[in-house]
């Protein structure tokens, strides 16, 4: 099985893949709006430390299982904790997968429709009410709602049904380079604008009196979501890893990568904001309802390079959740690669439909898979490395007793606590 497996053609493959799919919308956003609430740099000290302590341990949990097992999800922990009802728990992650896919698609097909008026200059000469508007008569129909999300979920599979070298990896290895360079170039001239400097502020100036409890949690959670953990998608990437890639070397970089792009991103954003006199706290919408006004004054490319940035971090992070499914399906029901994207891209389709046009069901499948279906896959992950296999084998992939003793101690109960957080 090992020898007929696929896997990334290279280390920097894996490395950019695993980016990738930690890389989404919410590093765009949601991370550098929470350093600003939460005491700017004191918080990314906080988030960094959670990193090394909690996620990356759990991110080495997954690999490891991953890379060990050499199968899906099911498979994997089949193979490793042998006699153990866990390998049934982690169809809740494979589900999670399966449910993020759907409901992101529909973000990812805003993305799309956005990069389609960018193009044609949609954007320009509008005024931010306007562009609100926009937002609202998308999100208000349904043809275009759901016609975009299908051809965004048709890049996905189309990228995944080429394999995983030749579809994951080589997307993953252009593209995030790619996508990297321009949050860079919009980061460059974000920074040009008069009243730039609060922007920067806002990220980067320390706050300790802000790191409080919740800030705490906030920067927890953040770390866990940021790595994308808990849904099987570290887990089967690391599958396809070659016996000489390291997992430590890959989770540290992976990490790495992540935690730069979402400052990039953060440097990149908020300058504009501030220098348009938004107020920050309005949240991730403003992604698709205020900044297509903002970059558009600064040129014609720039909303194009921006919202080609958002396509590309949705894609990356899409095909991850696709994979998880279709590689159960080939491992488990012994489906050819093309005919399981089909069916999960169906069946993916039908619930993005429904998340498209009812915003009820959206939520609650956001909702579902960030507080209930990742924390039980995340937990799952750790336990079955820190007390089904044998410690000797774990050492064997981590090299460090403390590494070990995070996974074994530390990473189960920071899940629950994130998990006990996310509910109160």
């Amino acid at each position: 099985m090992t020898s007929k497996r696929d896997n990334f053609g290279s280390r920097f493959a894996v490395i950019m893949a695993m980016a990738g799919s930690a890389v989404g919308l919410g590093n765009i956003w949601r991370f550098p709006y929470m350093v600003g609430q939460h005491g700017g740099a004191a918080f990314i000290i906080v988030y960094i430390v959670c990193c090394l302590v909690v996620s990356l341990p759990i991110f080495f949990s997954e690999a490891i299982i991953g890379k060990a097992g050499r199968a899906d999800t099911y498979g994997a922990i089949e193979k490793l904790a042998p006699g153990s009802k866990l390998k049934n728990v982690s169809y809740l992650a494979i589900l999670a997968s399966f449910v993020i896919l759907s409901f992101y698609s529909v973000v990812g097909g805003w993305s799309f429709d956005y990069l389609l008026r960018a193009c044609f200059g949609g954007f320009n000469g509008r005024s931010l009410d306007e562009a609100k508007e926009i937002f609202t008569g998308i999100s208000a129909s349904p043809v275009e709602n759901i016609s975009c999300m299908l051809v965004f979920l048709g890049l996905t599979a189309l990228i995944v049904v080429a394999g995983v070298e030749k579809g994951i990896g080589r997307f993953s290895k252009y593209s995030i380079p790619v996508l990297f360079l321009m949050v860079v170039l919009i980061a460059v001239e974000s920074l040009t604008l008069p009243g730039a400097q609060k922007g920067v502020e806002y990220l980067l100036k320390p706050d300790f009196s802000k790191l409080d409890g919740p800030a705490i949690a906030a920067a927890l959670g953040q770390s866990f979501f940021s790595l994308s953990l808990g849904v099987g998608t570290v887990l089967t990437y690391s599958s396809y890893m070659k016996e000489e890639h390291s997992v430590l070397f890959t989770g540290g970089w992976t990490a790495f990568f992540d935690t730069v792009f979402a400052l990039v991103a953060g440097i990149a954003i908020m300058p504009a904001v501030f220098a348009a006199g938004i107020e920050p706290s309005a949240g991730p919408s403003l992604v698709f309802e205020t900044l297509p006004v903002i970059f558009s004054k600064m040129g014609i490319v720039l909303p194009i390079i921006f919202f080609l940035a958002i396509l590309i971090a949705a894609l990356s992070s899409s095909i991850s959740m696709l994979e998880v499914v279709v590689a159960w399906l080939v491992d488990q029901k012994h489906l050819s690669r093309s005919k399981a994207t089909l069916l999960v891209f169906l069946c993916a389709a039908l619930l993005g439909a429904s998340c498209a046009v009812a915003p009820r069901v959206f939520s609650a499948c956001d909702l579902l898979s960030s507080n209930v279906l990742m924390m039980i896959g995340a937990l799952t992950f750790a336990v079955v490395v820190g007390w089904k296999m044998p410690r000797e084998q774990v050492l064997g992939f981590v090299k460090y007793r403390t590494i070990y003793r995070l996974i074994r101690y530390a990473a189960p109960l920071m899940i629950i606590a994130i998990a006990i957080s996310n509910l109160l």
